[in-house]
C-alpha cells in the first residue's frame, strides 16, 4: 500500500517560509523566497496525497475527478469548507477573485472538499443548494465522512491545501484572512510549474448545476419581516440579492435590487444588494443586513432612495466598533431589528465577528455602556471568540454566529432573543444590564460547538441543529424558532425553558400536509408573525418560498406573490383593446389541468367559454389580490389573432363569459384553446390565504361550412 503525506509533514518546512516572509518588505523579495521554497519542495518525492475515494458524489462537474487523472498537470487549490461557516463563506470572494485572474487552461483548478460538521450538511442535495446559494462555481466533492480531511489530518473550517501538479503538497493555509500568501502562493506555483513544462491546459468538465435549473419568482429567501401596521411584508429575496416589499395578501409592492449583485446606492430602480438576509420593515422604511456587502442599509420606500448606514462594502475584523456608520468596517450582518436604547438604534447580529452590534439612529446608551451619538456603530456583547459562553458582563460573553434576532420589550423579557447557529442555542442577552443567558440547547461547555440534536425538552436537554431565526409572540410569551438544519419550526417557552416542535416532519421536503407535523420544510431561515399572532410567515429557503403557519386551524399554506409589472409580453384583456401589462405565475405542480370532450364549431362563429368556479368551503376571494384567467392557443396563436387575452375575477356567483372568434378560413381544423385560471382567497373570519390554480384544456374541431352565432361550452371545478 502506498504511503501518503499529511498535512504535519508539510507544517516544519513550510514555517521557515512563513517565518522569512513576514521578515521580507517588497513583493520582490516575496516572490523570491516562495521560489526558492518551490525548489526545495521538489526535491522531496514524498509529499505525495491520498487521491479522492472512489465513489463520492461531485458537483459542478460533468463526473468525478482525479488527481491521478483529470488533476494531473494543473496546480490545485483544495478548500476544506462546510456551508453553515461564516469563516468558510468570507473565503469565497478570495477563492472567486482567484478564479477570475487564472484560469483552468493556464493551469489552476479550485476544488471545494465539503467536510460536514452537522449530520444535515452531509446530505448531497443540501450542499447542492449551498452551492448554489453561494454562487461557488468551482467543482465540489461531498466528503462526507471527511475522508480526505482525515487522511491529510486538516484541523479546522476552513483550511486551504495548495497542490502542484504531481498532487503533491506545497502549501496549507489555516482560516480566513490569508488572500495575500493566497494569491502570491498560487502565482508562484504556476509559474514555476510552466516555466518546468509540467503545467497542462486541458479542461476538466465543468458543468455549473445552477445552468439547469427553472426560473423563480424566489431564490433562497432568507429572513422575512412585518409592519404590524401597515401588515406590509419585508422579504430577503437572498438569492436573487434584491428585498421585495408585498402586501399581506401577496402582491408585489416594490423590488429593490437584483437580479444579479452589487453595491449601489441611489434610487430604488438603480440599487444593488450582494446576498441581503435581515430585515425590519417599519412604515416606509425597510432596514437591511446587506450581509455579503458587509453593510447595513436603509430604504426610504417613501422617497425612493436607497442609502448606507454603516459598514465601508468590505469584510472588516474590528471586534470593538465606535466609529461613525459610514466610516466602520462590519463582518457578516445576518439579522436586524429596530429597539431603542434611550433612542431608537437598530440591533445587529454580526454573525462575522460572533457578536452583537447597536446603531444608534439617535443619541443613546448601552446598558453598561458609555453614551453614544447619533450615528454611532458599536459592539454591544461578544468578546469575538467563537464560544457559547454565557456572563453577566455583555463583552465577556462567546457567541457563535449568532444569525436571527427577536426584541422582547415587557416585562419580565426586556431582551433580545439570538438563534446562535453555530452552537445550536437559543440564548438571550438583557437589555436592562447586558447579561447573556441560556435559554435552550446546547450544553454547559463553552468550548463545545458540536452539541447539537434534534430532540424537544428542557433548557440544556433540548438540542438543536444551527437555527437560523427566531421570532417572539409578545400576546402569548412565546419564541418560535427557525431550527433550520432540523428542517422544523419549534416553539419555546423561556419561562419554563420548554422547546417543542410546532411543525416540520424532520426531513428536508416541501409537502403541504393536512397538519404542521406532517408538512415539511427544507432549511427555513427566518419567521415573522402576523395577523396579531395568529399567522406565522416562514422564509422556506430552499424551496424557494413563504409558507404560511395559521396557528389557530394548525394548517399550511403556501404564501402566493403576485407580480404585476412590467415584462417583455404584452397581454390584451378580452374585454378592451388597450393592452395591459402582466406576468402570469407559473401553474403550480398542484393546479389539475382538465382535458374537455371536444366541441364542434363551423368556421366563422365564436366560441363562449362559461367559467365556473367554487371556492373551497369558509374562503371567500381575496381583494386585494387580483384574481385572474387567461387565455391562450399553443401552437395555434392565429385563434386569438396572435394576443395573450386574459381578465380578472372579481366575482364568482355568476359565470365568467369568454369569447373566442374562429376566422372564416382557419389555419388548422384541430386546435385546442388553454384557460388558466389563478384565485386568490382566504378564510372568511380571516386567517391564512392561499392561491388557487385551475387549467381547462378546450380541444376544438372546426367545421368547414361557414355560419354566424356562438357554440357555447361551461368550464366548471371546484377547488
Amino acid at each position: 500500500m502506498a504511503s501518503y503525506s499529511k498535512l504535519s509533514d508539510l507544517f516544519p518546512i513550510q514555517s521557515q517560509l512563513d517565518y522569512d516572509l513576514e521578515d521580507a518588505t517588497t513583493q520582490k523579495e516575496k516572490a523570491n523566497l516562495v521560489h526558492q521554497y518551490l525548489h526545495k519542495i521538489d526535491e522531496k518525492d514524498d509529499l505525495i496525497i491520498p487521491d479522492f475515494e472512489e465513489g463520492l458524489e461531485w458537483l459542478n462537474t460533468d463526473g468525478p475527478l482525479s488527481l491521478r487523472k483529470e488533476l494531473s498537470g494543473k496546480v490545485v487549490v483544495l478548500d476544506f469548507f462546510t456551508y453553515c461557516c461564516i469563516n468558510c463563506m468570507h473565503l469565497l470572494p478570495d477563492l472567486h477573485q482567484l478564479e477570475q485572474s487564472y484560469t483552468i487552461e493556464d493551469g489552476l483548478v479550485v476544488i471545494g472538499v465539503h467536510s460536514a460538521k452537522f449530520p444535515n450538511e452531509k446530505v448531497l442535495q443540501n450542499v447542492r443548494s449551498a452551492v448554489l446559494r453561494y454562487d461557488i462555481t468551482h467543482p465540489v466533492v461531498n466528503d462526507s465522512d471527511a475522508r480526505l480531511w482525515q487522511e491529510l489530518e486538516v484541523s479546522c473550517w476552513p483550511t486551504l491545501v495548495v497542490l502542484g501538479p504531481r498532487g503533491n503538497l506545497l502549501f496549507s493555509l489555516v482560516g480566513e484572512g490569508h488572500r495575500e500568501q493566497l494569491f502570491l502562493f498560487t502565482a508562484a506555483a504556476l509559474n514555476h510549474y510552466r516555466e518546468q513544462g509540467l503545467l497542462k491546459d486541458h479542461d476538466v468538465g465543468i458543468k455549473l448545476y445552477r445552468d439547469s435549473l427553472p426560473p423563480s419568482i424566489l431564490s433562497f429567501p432568507g429572513k422575512i419581516a412585518m409592519d404590524p401596521s401597515s401588515k406590509q411584508l419585508a422579504i430577503a429575496d437572498t438569492g436573487h440579492h434584491r428585498v421585495l416589499v408585498v402586501s399581506h395578501t401577496g402582491q408585489l409592492l416594490h423590488s429593490i435590487g437584483g437580479p444579479s449583485s452589487g453595491r449601489r446606492d441611489g434610487n430604488l430602480s438603480e440599487a444593488q444588494f450582494n446576498s441581503p438576509q435581515g430585515v425590519f420593515i417599519k412604515g416606509d422604511t425597510v432596514y437591511v443586513a446587506d450581509t455579503d456587502n458587509h453593510l447595513v442599509r436603509k430604504i426610504n420606500l417613501s422617497e425612493g432612495i436607497v442609502s448606507t448606514l454603516a459598514g465601508i462594502g468590505v469584510q472588516g475584523t474590528d471586534k470593538e466598533g465606535g466609529a461613525p456608520g459610514p466610516q466602520q468596517p462590519i463582518s457578516s450582518p445576518w439579522d436586524i431589528v429596530l429597539g431603542n436604547a434611550g433612542g431608537d438604534v437598530l440591533w445587529i447580529a454580526m454573525a462575522g465577528t460572533h457578536q452583537i452590534w447597536a446603531l444608534f439612529l439617535e443619541d443613546g446608551k448601552l446598558p453598561k455602556g458609555s453614551d453614544s451619538k447619533k450615528g454611532t456603530c458599536v459592539r454591544f456583547a461578544g468578546s469575538g471568540n467563537e464560544e457559547n459562553r454565557n456572563n453577566a458582563y455583555p463583552h465577556k460573553a462567546g457567541l457563535a454566529q449568532p444569525s436571527g434576532l427577536a426584541l422582547a420589550l415587557t416585562e419580565p423579557w426586556e431582551c433580545l432573543f439570538i438563534a446562535d447557529s453555530e452552537s445550536s442555542t437559543i440564548r438571550s442577552l438583557s437589555l436592562k444590564d447586558g447579561a447573556v443567558k441560556h435559554v435552550v440547547g446546547g450544553e454547559r461547555d463553552p468550548l463545545n460547538l458540536f452539541a447539537f440534536g434534534d430532540v424537544d425538552g428542557k433548557g440544556i436537554d433540548a438540542k438543536l441543529q444551527h437555527p437560523l431565526g427566531v421570532s417572539w409572540d409578545e400576546g402569548s410569551s412565546l419564541l418560535y424558532v427557525a431550527d433550520s438544519y432540523n428542517h422544523k419550526i419549534k416553539v419555546v417557552d423561556p419561562k419554563t425553558k420548554q422547546c417543542r416542535v410546532l411543525a416540520g416532519t424532520g426531513k428536508a421536503g416541501n409537502g403541504l400536509g393536512p397538519s404542521f407535523l406532517e408538512s415539511s420544510l427544507n432549511e427555513p431561515g427566518g419567521l415573522c408573525l402576523g395577523e396579531g399572532g395568529k399567522l406565522l410567515y416562514v422564509a422556506d429557503t430552499n424551496n424557494h418560498c413563504i409558507k404560511v403557519l395559521d396557528l389557530e386551524t394548525k394548517t399550511v399554506s403556501l404564501f402566493p406573490i403576485v407580480v404585476m409589472q412590467e415584462v417583455d409580453s404584452v397581454l390584451t384583456t378580452a374585454t378592451s383593446s388597450t393592452p395591459v401589462v402582466r406576468k402570469l405565475p407559473k401553474l403550480p405542480k398542484s393546479a389539475p389541468v382538465l382535458t374537455m370532450p371536444s366541441i364542434t364549431v363551423p368556421s366563422g362563429q365564436s366560441v363562449t367559454l362559461l367559467l365556473k368556479l367554487a371556492l373551497p368551503t369558509g374562503t371567500k376571494l381575496t381583494e386585494e389580490a387580483p384574481s385572474f384567467w387567461s387565455l391562450s392557443a399553443e401552437g395555434n396563436e392565429w385563434l386569438l389573432e396572435g394576443r395573450a387575452v386574459t381578465g380578472s375575477i372579481s366575482d364568482l356567483s355568476q359565470p365568467i363569459s369568454i369569447v373566442s372568434s374562429i376566422p372564416a378560413s382557419p389555419a388548422s381544423t384541430d386546435p385546442t384553446l388553454t384557460l388558466d385560471a389563478w384565485v386568490y382567497c382566504c378564510l372568511s373570519e380571516g386567517g391564512a390565504c392561499m392561491m388557487k390554480a385551475v387549467s381547462f384544456k378546450q380541444p376544438l374541431l372546426i367545421g368547414s361550412t361557414s355560419l354566424e352565432g356562438s357554440v357555447a361550452v361551461t368550464l366548471e371545478h371546484a377547488f
